[in-house]
């Protein structure tokens, strides 16, 4: 699951994607190069081989480890595309690209989010869309949605199969897992859509984001656990999935937000933040931009690497989470304003995500040392408990 939301207006584009997958499904943040390629080239995607083209743009991706594609991502050109799983009546076919393809392929071919779109839409009619996209369950196959930004302008791609609809934004709009074009509501699967909590945590993210000036503002948005909870809204069914901060714990369905986007897309001054890490709510958001790789150390798998940024933070997001009230009091208020800082004179990058990392160790080691109980309702702690044991987590480090 996830949520994807853009303001458009006419000093510039806000974009921010909370991507919501399995909980031990590490996302990379990496930075590709623009490249020549030769005649004839070939690019294999995560299921299937398609020609390449013969120049490829810059671009700074978020992707599932073990995926060729990427959940969110930006182009040296400010295109901006999130994707989220969609569930309809049409079939799904057992190979294809992935709805994560299509958003790499189209950040490296499009220069405006008009020719993205069009790009996403082509291949789509040629190649078509299908193959497993669970970590967890590989069987797991789902249909996209997605959100197309550019410093100018930003659509909806909604799509069926090989089926497909667009809109242009105008103001506010947000994705969440379901059909949001009237015209193409009737492909949309009811009953999986109705689990997935689509029309509650579109409704929250619009009416959140609708008074957005500034990154921090959709900072916000990214963190929020619904009207009314300061923490996880925990069901039995479907765990936190009802608020765009999500963690995962249902017994149905469970889905852990794993990677967290914002953008300004200034026409003169764009601006990248990311996590790089799970659970925005207890994360820094750092800056980036697509020119300035940044060296993160070991790229993180499914398990704990004990490196990997991603898997760092995981040590400090699991514990944090045992009691989020109580915890989240020892380190959040000093991530607050180390944010509001950077918001107001953003370092370099690799200096921002150098003094993150001092800052998530002392965090870490905080949390750590503070004596509490797992407040958390019996099936989350059972269900964490699982993933902490396929990740090769211990009490001690969780």
């Amino acid at each position: 699951m996830c949520d994807t939301v853009v303001v458009v207006r006419p000093e510039g584009v806000l974009f921010a994607k909370n991507s919501d997958r399995d909980p031990n499904e590490a996302q990379i943040l990496e930075w590709h190069p623009g490249q020549d390629h030769p005649a004839g080239a070939r690019v294999r995607c995560t299921w299937i081989e398609i020609p390449q083209v013969t120049r490829t743009r810059a671009c700074l991706l978020s992707r599932p480890f073990w995926m060729w594609g990427a959940e969110i991502g930006s182009n040296e050109d400010g295109v901006t595309i999130g994707n989220e799983a969609v569930f309809t009546r049409q079939p799904y076919e057992q190979v294809g690209l992935a709805g994560m393809d299509l958003v790499r392929l189209a950040l490296e071919r499009a220069s405006s989010a008009r020719q993205a779109v069009e790009t996403i839409v082509e291949l789509l009619e040629r190649h078509g869309q299908g193959g497993g996209c669970g970590h967890e369950n590989r069987r797991f196959i789902y249909h996209n949605s997605f959100l197309v930004a550019d410093p100018g302008e930003a659509y909806v791609l909604e799509t069926a199969g090989r089926l497909h609809a667009r809109e242009r934004v105008e103001g506010v709009r947000a994705i969440s897992n379901g059909f949001t074009i009237p015209s193409f509501t009737r492909h949309g699967d009811p009953l999986r859509t109705r689990v997935s909590h689509c029309r509650t945590r579109r409704a929250r993210v619009e009416s959140l984001a609708a008074g957005a000036r500034e990154p921090g503002d959709l900072m916000r948005v990214l963190r929020d656990h619904g009207e009314g909870h300061a923490g996880p809204d925990y069901s039995w069914l479907t765990g936190a999935m009802g608020a765009p901060c999500m963690h995962a714990g249902g017994v149905l369905a469970a889905s852990q937000t794993t990677a967290s986007w914002v953008a300004a897309l200034d026409p003169s001054n764009p601006s990248h933040w990311v996590t790089g890490t799970a659970a925005p709510c207890v994360g820094l958001f750092k800056p980036v931009s697509v020119d300035t790789p940044v060296d993160l150390g070991p790229a993180p798998g499914d398990r704990d690497d004990g490196a990997s940024l991603w898997w760092r933070h995981e040590r400090l997001h699991r514990r944090v989470m045992h009691d989020l009230g109580s915890l989240g009091e020892l380190f959040l208020s000093e991530r607050d304003a180390l944010e509001a800082s950077w918001l107001r004179n953003p370092p370099p990058s690799p200096e921002a995500f150098a003094e993150g990392d001092r800052r998530l160790a002392a965090w870490t080691a905080r949390v750590h040392a503070a004596e509490v109980s797992d407040r958390r309702p019996g099936h989350v702690r059972r269900y964490w408990r699982r993933r902490d044991r396929w990740a090769g987590l211990s009490a001690s480090t969780s």
